[in-house]
């Protein structure tokens, strides 16, 4: 589960990508969309990785 983690922004940025191309905005319209994506990504990557670390300590 942990090592697929990557694939959640890859999916988001592409979801972002085509709703942008089928509603005809450019790549600099949807760039602040780009940008709250990796932001929301990192702090779910960096809850599970706090999560995993927290429960393996005994």
């Amino acid at each position: 589960m942990i090592r697929l983690l990557f694939l959640i922004p890859v999916v988001l940025c592409f979801i972002w990508f085509l709703y942008l191309r089928h509603n005809g905005y450019s790549f600099e319209q949807g760039k602040k969309g780009y940008l709250y994506i990796l932001i929301v990504s990192a702090v779910i990557a960096a809850f599970y990785s706090f999560m995993l670390w927290v429960t393996h300590l005994e």
